[in-house]
């Protein structure tokens, strides 16, 4: 992928509100994409985390999906943005789904 597509990921990553989560593919329907691994690409390579906030960016099924920095750290800061997380998914996943408009 382009490095604009990169950019124009890190720029929605940046939209993310606190507590609330996103998923590759959201990201990509506001992208006008179906690249959902190019999205996840992009946020593995994010230099701007955690200003844009790739962390907040999961799985459709509320699961966790990668992290470039491990699992565990991506619970860490989720659960320090107050998002409550069971099994390695998000629990009430569709009442923090952020949705870009």
């Amino acid at each position: 992928m382009s490095k604009n597509f990169n950019q124009r990921v890190w720029q929605l990553l940046k939209k993310i509100p606190r507590g609330r989560v996103t998923t590759y593919k959201e990201i990509g329907r506001r992208l006008h994409s179906k690249a959902y691994r190019a999205v996840g690409s992009a946020c593995h390579r994010n230099p701007y985390a955690p200003v844009a906030a790739c962390h907040r960016v999961v799985n459709s099924d509320g699961s966790l999906g990668g992290f470039a920095g491990g699992l565990q750290k991506k619970i860490a800061l989720l659960e320090a943005d107050g998002v409550r997380i069971k099994n390695k998914k998000i629990m009430g996943f569709e009442k923090i789904f952020f949705r870009f408009r």
